[in-house]
């Protein structure tokens, strides 16, 4: 019966995780298997490959083959190398020990070239992130930057608009004032015009008062001529006369001159 070295596939869609089985190769490929020795993710970076060294070369030497990507992982954790210097050691070439000093050797340096690109892997994902990072903060401040201007342009028309409306209420208010004092003169003027009008209507009330007033005081008058007394009659045609004959005595002596 063929044993085979194979991959049992795991996990869900598109992530996928396999185990490391001794299978039949007539078997399907997730079907039943003899011994488990292993597991293998790739989802990771460097992947994860967990293995059974022992049991892994016990199959080995027994004969069992391995698939294409088995041989991969095999190679990559030394169990192909430990069997061909097991088998140098089976035919004399060097004894066990200096086979188990070589493999050692290799184990070092494969450990060493394994931990420089994990940290190569390790410093090209920090650098990454900071140039994502970067990035981020370069556009968020280009957002940052255009927000402010946006809420400036928006203060501005807020000023802008704030000024034309206080500019509207100023010329409401002066258009207004106009209105008020406009009305105000011509109230004015109004009031001149009917003042001038009414005057000549005064003039004549009061040239009518003393004619009313001059009955009463001709009556009066009559009154005080009603009150002479005779003497007072006589005195007047004596001074007449006297005035008289000083006027004839004057125009006498210039006619003489």
């Amino acid at each position: 019966m063929p044993v085979k070295i194979r991959l049992k596939r795991e996990g869900r869609k598109k992530r996928p995780f396999y185990h490391i089985v001794i299978a039949d190769s007539r078997a399907p490929r997730d079907g039943r298997f003899i011994e488990k020795i292993g597991y293998y993710n790739p989802n990771t970076n460097p992947a994860t490959i967990e293995l059974e060294f022992d049991k892994a070369l016990v199959w080995l030497q027994k004969g069992a083959q391995p698939t294409d990507t088995c041989r991969a992982i095999l190679s990559y954790k030394g169990v192909l190398y430990k069997n061909h210097l097991l088998k140098g050691a089976q035919k004399g070439a060097f004894s066990e020990e200096e086979a188990e000093k070589r493999f050692q050797a290799w184990m070092e340096d494969k450990e060493s070239r394994i931990a420089a690109k994990a940290e190569g892997i390790r410093k090209g994902m920090d650098e990454d992130k900071k140039k994502r990072l970067a990035e981020e903060a370069k556009i968020n401040q280009a957002r940052v930057e255009e927000l402010a201007k946006k809420q400036s342009e928006l203060v501005a028309e807020i000023a802008k608009a704030a000024a034309a409306e206080s500019a509207a209420e100023d010329v409401a208010e002066d258009e207004s004032v106009q209105e008020a004092v406009t009305e105000e003169k011509v109230v004015s003027e109004e009031a001149a015009v009917e003042k001038q009008e009414a005057t000549p209507e005064e003039k004549g009330s009061d040239v009518s008062v003393p004619k009313d007033e001059s009955p009463v005081a001709s009556e009066g008058e009559a009154v005080e001529t009603e009150t002479k007394t005779p003497e007072t009659e006589a005195k007047v045609p004596v001074e007449d006369t006297a005035k008289s004959e000083e006027k004839k005595a004057d125009e006498a002596s210039t006619k003489e001159a």
